[in-house]
């Protein structure tokens, strides 16, 4: 039962990862222009990952 939860949380982090993603595409592209990086990649990334850990 945990272990559902858990899965379902992770689901809906890693989804709600994605949408910010989307919704800070034109600020990344600004920060870019300016020289700079948003690290977004690197938290979908981590989120990613634990959840498919939690598929095997």
């Amino acid at each position: 039962m945990i272990s559902r939860v858990y899965r379902a949380t992770l689901f809906a982090l890693y989804q709600l990862c994605i949408v910010v993603g989307i919704l800070a595409m034109p600020l990344a592209v600004a920060a870019r222009q300016a020289g700079l990086s948003l690290p977004i990649h690197r938290v979908l990334e981590n989120v990613e990952d634990a959840y498919e850990a939690t598929q095997s």
